[in-house]
């Protein structure tokens, strides 16, 4: 009966650490990774206007950019030129 109780006892250890690491993945990680999944896939159907670059901490981005023919404002694009 002793081996039974620490067997359940191990499984409950890693059930919860299970659900504590998912919780962490996708409530912290996950929408991070999304932001970012979805800036990578706009600047890939943007069309950029890369005369006038802006710097920041050593990196090249484009601005002025249109999505299918819409200006947005506030996306920059990395320069790949």
């Amino acid at each position: 009966m002793k081996e039974a109780t620490q067997d359940l006892n191990m499984t409950m250890v890693v059930v919860i650490s299970v659900g504590v690491l998912l919780t962490f993945f996708f409530y912290f990680l996950w929408p991070i990774l999304n932001a970012n999944f979805t800036v990578k896939s706009q600047c890939s159907k943007a069309a950029c206007d890369c005369v006038n670059r802006e710097v920041v901490d050593g990196v090249e981005y484009c601005t002025n950019c249109r999505v299918d023919g819409e200006p947005i404002e506030d996306m920059r694009c990395l320069y790949k030129g």
